[in-house]
């Protein structure tokens, strides 16, 4: 058991908060981006994913954000509402603002990049107001997103959804997510995410983003055993290293450390991994299953997304994974 405890009798399981965008996933791949012609378009940003891949295994999902007043802003919305996603935090935008992009380059199954355009982004315009006490009492478990915390007003709209998470008994969890586009420097990062990490039940982060939370603290270590007690004796129950192509380790305040290994895939591109698996895994959480089935389901779901163009259209559902599940249990692949 993952010795944490969901709230019962609330109308959300979960709630996502942060970057709503524009995927544009090259159509030509392994190729660089300067000679890529076409693209197709996705629902993006991490947080958004989680929040899909969330609703696609059956949670009660909603998102509190800021969309841009045009197209895209529209597409957004219209997209999670599609999904079953409650959509009533989510804010047009009267700004001027626009949607970030996301273009991605696929040049091999592990060269793959992002160029992302962050000026002046709905996302980044939520404000404190925006943040209903009332939306968030109603939910089981809030995540929020480190690119959230990259400029003001989001910056503070998310303390203002952290306290009213702490005030309701609301499991808190932090993807680090670290975007460079839109942060000054790494010393702001490190001040901001520290801050909102000392105070969630669940850290997610790869091990490149924890270096980061802790480069003020001398040279670096890169130990996970380390990051995962610095951040157990806050107030984190669950830590959970992720690490790419090698799995990812995590840690409870229990005292467990669980290894966890990836499934074999014929991979496409390798966006999407880390956002499906924190979905199943946040997914199993909530069910109450083991650390090792969690990450089994997240090993499992990432492993279908990177095989496929896009990331929230390939999140899966929960009998797809069973079925990944099982076709490596009996065959090996």
């Amino acid at each position: 058991m993952s010795m944490l405890r969901f709230p019962e009798g609330r109308a959300l399981d979960f709630v996502g908060l942060g970057r709503l965008c524009i995927d544009l996933n090259a159509n030509e791949i392994h190729r660089p981006m300067e000679e890529t012609l076409t693209f197709t378009k996705y629902v993006g940003g991490s947080p958004a994913n989680i929040t899909i891949a969330l609703a696609r295994l059956g949670a009660r999902a909603g998102f509190i954000g800021r969309v841009s007043n045009d197209q895209f802003g529209r597409f957004i919305t219209r997209y999670l509402h599609e999904e079953n996603i409650n959509v009533d935090n989510v804010i047009v935008d009267d700004t001027g603002s626009v949607t970030g992009l996301a273009f991605t380059e696929i040049k091999s199954p592990t060269d793959c990049s992002i160029l992302m355009y962050r000026d002046n982004v709905a996302d980044l315009k939520l404000e404190p107001a925006d943040v209903s006490e009332e939306y968030i009492r109603q939910a089981r478990s809030l995540l929020i997103s480190g690119t959230a915390l990259a400029k003001s007003p989001s910056r503070e709209a998310v303390f203002v959804a952290l306290a009213y998470a702490r005030k309701h008994g609301v499991v808190t969890i932090f993807d680090i997510d670290y975007r460079p586009y839109t942060w000054v420097n790494k010393a702001e990062i490190a001040v901001y995410c520290t801050m909102v990490a000392e105070n969630c039940d669940v850290v997610l982060g790869g091990r490149e983003e924890f270096d980061l939370l802790e480069s003020s603290e001398g040279p670096q270590r890169q130990d996970d055993d380390e990051t995962a007690r610095k951040w157990l004796d806050h107030q984190a129950r669950i830590v959970v290293v992720k690490r790419g192509g090698d799995g990812s380790i995590v840690y409870s305040r229990g005292g467990e450390r669980v290894e966890g290994a990836v499934f074999p895939a014929n991979v496409v591109k390798t966006f999407g991994a880390g956002d499906s698996f924190a979905g199943a895994f946040i997914y199993g959480l909530m069910q109450g299953w083991s650390l090792d089935r969690c990450q089994q389901y997240g090993s499992a779901s990432a492993s279908i997304v990177v095989s496929s163009h896009s990331c929230s259209d390939a999140m899966p559902t929960l009998d797809q994974i069973r079925d990944r599940i099982d076709r490596f249990v009996r065959s090996g692949t």
